[in-house]
């Protein structure tokens, strides 16, 4: 497989939110505007590359036993990186993504990647494969985001185009799932023309 596929392979054809259906925690809890989910799609991604990176690195170093446990450490410790710095440098962000920064640990397409692909990949195909992965899922987020915020307020990235109030209920919870359903009902569609 080549790195082209690879580096496609997450954004189009094995997306993680429209396609694997994976991460669906943050995917649904943090997309009330595009600027919320442009912001958690990017820790993602930092934190898939750089994983990656490390476990195909030391996949030859970690006995099978402790493999798993192993990722989960090297994992956590890019997730505080990407914590720290976003608490120091963007703190109004960190103070809206909140709790979903720590949960990145154990969102299931960066365990999933280290363990399916990076664990038996070389590093340059890992890194491709983690940076292609992370797009994807901050293409679907910052993509959901905008939808919600647009049909909830009227606006994008917080640019207000539409005057008066938008649907409420797509600034509830209930709205992550109406417009996620939609979404992927959309780009169903459009695979099959």
């Amino acid at each position: 497989m080549n790195n082209l596929t690879n580096f496609t392979k997450g954004l189009i054809k094995e997306n993680p939110v429209f396609v694997l259906l994976l991460g669906m925690c943050p995917t649904l809890g943090v997309t009330t505007s595009a600027l919320n989910g442009l912001g958690m799609g990017l820790a993602t991604t930092f934190v898939l590359v750089m994983s990656n990176l490390s476990v195909s690195l030391i996949k030859n170093v970690i006995p099978d036993k402790v493999r798993i446990p192993s990722f989960i450490v090297v994992i956590a410790s890019f997730v505080t990186v990407v914590e720290l710095v976003m608490q120091a440098y963007l703190p109004a962000l960190f103070d809206q993504l909140g709790l979903f920064i720590p949960l990145i640990v154990v969102n299931c397409i960066v365990l999933g990647r280290a363990e399916a692909f990076a664990s038996k990949n070389s590093i340059g195909a890992s890194a491709i494969d983690g940076l292609g992965m992370g797009l994807g899922f901050a293409f679907a987020l910052t993509l959901l985001g905008a939808t919600r915020e647009v049909l909830g307020s009227g606006a994008v990235f917080g640019l207000k185009f539409i005057q008066g109030d938008g649907m409420l209920v797509f600034v509830l919870a209930p709205g992550a799932f109406i417009a996620l359903g939609y979404l992927i009902a959309m780009i169903n569609r459009l695979k099959k023309a």
